[in-house]
């Protein structure tokens, strides 16, 4: 087989895909969840509270396992996939006592990469996300901003190939939330993971994705499956067009039918 058959081959994989899914712990929470998601895709999940949107980024994390139905990721189970797994929370959760460069080389010295390595690759990822002049800085003298861009240089250190986020940006004020949306699209222009991203901001979904799943509550379940067409790259002067508010105005009236669904 050639090398580029065997490309072929690993693009068609599926990044994500979850067949017949459910998760119960008490109560059930989803059920029945079938998707997959491509390599590349930027998909947003929306929905009401208590509908299961976080649960889902665990369940392909492998820090909760299903009551039925199979998850693969990247071919794999979730377990076997964690390597190629970054999670990034609402809450940064810095170490307070460790400069930003010693919160971002973190993963790597858990991986025990050689220092000379490691200080190559941090160089970069800091450079990449603005805060190559922060380095010496410790978490306390950060903005929000800030600490959520070195979350994100995190996260990215080990070279993941998907990337999780539970509503990243939700602690930040309306400015600088669109400005990380901006950011986050341009690292991934630059890097190509596939991201499957939470939050509760139509809005926001609309601007990053390339496809929206809603989900309905009670238990959690897909209620509309939707591909976001909208030209690329995505910049700030986007969300001032007919076309984006029209979207945002369609996929927000879906939204509302899913909380009755």
């Amino acid at each position: 087989m050639s090398a580029q058959t065997r490309l072929v081959q690993d693009f068609a994989v599926p990044q994500i895909e979850f067949a017949l899914v459910s998760k119960k712990y008490q109560r059930l929470i989803i059920d029945n969840l079938n998707f997959a998601v491509a390599k590349g895709e930027f998909l947003s999940i929306i929905g009401p509270s208590g509908c299961g949107k976080s649960t889902v980024l665990k369940l392909i994390s492998g820090l909760a396992t299903a009551t039925s139905g199979s998850i693969l990721v990247d071919g794999m189970t979730p377990e076997n996939a964690r390597e190629t797994i970054s999670f990034i929370f609402q809450d940064p959760t810095l170490l307070p006592w460790r400069t930003v460069r010693a919160n971002a080389v973190l993963g790597l010295e858990l991986e025990r990469m050689p220092k000379e390595k490691r200080e190559i690759r941090v160089d970069s990822l800091l450079e990449l996300v603005g805060l190559s002049h922060m380095s010496r800085a410790y978490p306390r003298e950060l903005s929000g901003g800030m600490k959520m861009r070195l979350s994100i240089a995190r996260a990215l250190v080990t070279g993941p190939r998907l990337l999780l986020m539970d509503e990243p940006f939700a602690a930040l004020d309306e400015m600088t939330r669109d400005r990380m949306n901006e950011e986050l699209l341009r690292l991934r222009d630059e890097l190509k993971w596939t991201v499957a991203f939470v939050t509760h901001s139509v809005s926001e979904a609309v601007f990053l994705s390339t496809r929206i799943l809603v989900l309905a509550p009670s238990p959690g379940r897909i209620h509309a499956d939707l591909p976001v067409n909208l030209p690329n790259p995505r910049t700030a002067e986007l969300r001032a067009t007919l076309e984006f508010e029209q979207t945002v105005t369609a996929v927000s009236r879906i939204l509302r039918g899913a909380r009755s669904a």
